[in-house]
């Protein structure tokens, strides 16, 4: 039986699943399997995962399963995106369950944020239906190489999404992460787009991907000039651990560039980056303040909008959803 979820289109059997190791088919049907399966849960800031225009300040809870439909040869998770999930899977929780961990551990949010999302879409779907009826927003990181279908499923299950766009160039997806094409990534953008708060993550790697920047800008700017773009220095691992870091100075010298086009774009992954934090595009003056204290996110420091409008000229930032304090939900936990 042929996967529609994603474009490699595996024929599925159930003893032999496909590329991401999620799937088989039975009795005519895709199956799961392991359903409600995690092998990650906690809480953190949403800046970290990382969303800087979605919910600031807000308390996510953080979600991961287990494989990935791609196989980046510089994948820092690989030990999830391509382990085996029988020694993997640390939890097994229906989505009742889920939900009342997010309320007792005070998070605003749901993020599905350590591998891929299609690898759990059916878990994901109850899980969706379950976190609606308690009023729990969801999100998810995806590399969006995925089918027309799932990024309509994936557009109504998630109302905020980052999608990791690694290179706009096929040469690329086929030597480094084991697939024929970008476009559906590049569909996948555009159809988020305009659906849903969208923010695209690049992961840099110096001599292969660098030379694409002012490229990957016009992509993103030709779209919608407001969404934020996360690029970060890729320390790579797995398969290319050996490779150098990329050179902090050499990059930011192609961004600045690209930041004539695009407002919001931020560089990290690297300690006392003082480009993650969020200036009004029609003043210039700094209105969101982040730290960077780890990978390609942050955590908020100072929120000087008021709703989504400069204080200083009045100017429109565009923000997802409203700022939550990081504490205003631990009353209900306390209070049972």
């Amino acid at each position: 039986m042929e996967c529609t979820y994603c474009p490699r289109r595996c024929l599925l059997q159930n003893d032999r699943p496909g590329a991401c190791g999620a799937y088989g088919a039975e009795n005519g049907k895709i199956t799961e399997k392991h359903p409600h399966r995690w092998t990650v849960m906690y809480a953190t800031h949403i800046e970290s995962v990382p969303f800087y225009h979605a919910y600031p300040g807000s308390r996510s809870f953080l979600l991961g399963s287990s494989g990935c439909n791609l196989d980046c040869a510089y994948c820092s998770n690989a030990y999830v995106a391509k382990g085996d999930p029988a020694q993997l899977y640390a939890f097994d929780l229906p989505p009742a369950k889920v939900v009342d961990l997010v309320g007792k551990t005070g998070c605003h949010n749901i993020v599905f944020g350590i591998n891929e999302p299609l690898v759990s879409l059916p878990s994901l779907r109850e899980l969706a239906e379950e976190a609606k009826r308690s009023n729990i927003p969801m999100g998810c990181l995806t590399n969006g190489y995925m089918t027309e279908e799932s990024a309509q499923e994936i557009s109504t299950l998630f109302s905020f999404i980052n999608v990791s766009l690694k290179s706009l160039s096929d040469d690329f997806y086929r030597d480094f992460t084991g697939v024929p094409s970008v476009q559906p990534v590049l569909d996948s953008i555009k159809y988020f787009s305009e659906r849903n708060h969208l923010e695209i993550t690049t992961p840099i790697i110096q001599g292969i991907n660098d030379q694409e920047i002012e490229m990957m800008a016009d992509f993103i700017a030709a779209i919608n000039p407001a969404i934020p773009w996360h690029v970060f220095r890729l320390l790579p691992e797995y398969k290319m651990k050996d490779r150098d870091y990329p050179d902090i100075a050499q990059i930011n010298r192609k961004l600045e560039e690209a930041r004539k086009k695009l407002p919001f774009i931020y560089f990290s992954n690297f300690a006392g980056t003082r480009w993650v934090n969020t200036l009004c595009p029609h003043c210039r003056e700094l209105v969101i303040e982040r730290i960077n204290f780890s990978g390609c996110g942050g955590k908020l420091v100072d929120y000087k909008l008021r709703g989504n409008r400069c204080p200083f000229c009045g100017g429109e930032v565009p923000i997802h959803g409203q700022k939550v304090n990081w504490n205003s939900l631990d009353k209900d936990y306390r209070g049972g």
